[in-house]
């Protein structure tokens, strides 16, 4: 909702304020049809050049984002922490090899199913089940098992923020080809240079438009929107540094309950649940 507030309130004030200054759209409406196809079309054709398929789909996909927000809510958090919490009581309780079943078939686990939307996320499954798996298979030093989990969070963060360094590059590129497109469009003056004062500064005024729309689309409206993405992925992302606070928590040997409250920590402040309804949503927890 901000970023539509956002768009409205940016053309609004670049726009509106020409207006005001006494300046005539004429010009710009004439150019920039023509201006648009230059500078976008090398946009998007360098965009399509510099990045692989994966990355040109997924940057499609993530727009959604961008008024959605990040896929996270308050109640996923805690589903996570209450998730974690039955893991790690069991664990304490019944031993790791208790929940060899569950982490190796996640998808037909009573413990597992309880949670559809965290269910439907690959990675915080995977993450979940494989370092539960190393547990069982005696790797219980915590530094060992921390620095494995925090790799595997660097490289999924790594291939998930592509879309925002792709759309970066492109807000780079974009004033640059806005500098292209003026530069033809004085070319095409030079070429008419025997023309009345009145046609060059048409032709110039054209040739601008081009300057002009470069560095608007570049820091008005791409630039944004990569730096909008990235700041999603990082708060995505501390769903994931919760999953790895509350399993080292465990191997450093604290109860199930101290597990997840050192989990809760990590969870961003908008979205932070109390001690008192993590309380509750642990002590509501079905056994195992």
């Amino acid at each position: 909702m901000f970023q539509i507030i956002g768009i409205v309130v940016l053309f609004g004030m670049v726009f509106g304020g020409f207006t005001l200054a006494g300046g005539s759209f004429d010009i710009i409406i004439k150019a920039l049809p023509f201006e648009l196809m230059m500078i976008m079309g090398a946009a998007i054709g360098a965009f399509l050049i510099s990045n692989a398929f994966s990355t040109v789909t997924k940057t499609g996909a993530d727009f959604a984002k961008l008024i959605s927000g990040p896929k996270w809510g308050k109640q996923d958090y805690m589903d996570l922490l209450t998730l974690l919490f039955q893991l790690t009581k069991t664990m304490k309780t019944k031993g790791v090899i208790a929940l060899e079943s569950h982490i190796e078939n996640p998808h037909d686990s009573s413990i597992f199913s309880a949670y559809p939307k965290i269910m439907k996320d690959h990675f915080a499954i995977d993450f979940i089940c494989d370092t539960l798996r190393m547990m069982t298979m005696n790797l219980e030093d915590p530094h060992q098992v921390e620095d494995a989990m925090e790799k595997q969070i660097e490289k999924h963060h790594h291939e998930a923020a592509t879309p925002a360094h792709a759309l970066q590059s492109m807000a780079d590129a974009l004033p640059a080809l806005g500098i292209v497109a003026a530069v033809l469009g004085i070319i095409k003056t030079m070429g008419a240079i025997d023309s009345p004062p009145t046609v060059l500064g048409a032709k110039i005024g054209s040739a601008l438009v081009g300057t002009f729309l470069g560095v608007f689309l570049a820091y008005g409206l791409v630039g944004p929107f990569a730096a909008r993405l990235n700041e999603i992925y990082e708060e995505e992302g501390a769903f994931y540094k919760i999953i790895q606070a509350v399993l080292v928590a465990h191997l450093h040997g604290n109860a199930a309950q101290i597990s997840v409250e050192i989990g809760r920590g990590s969870v961003p402040s908008s979205f932070q649940p109390s001690f008192a309804e993590l309380e509750e949503a642990s002590s509501n927890a079905p056994t195992i």
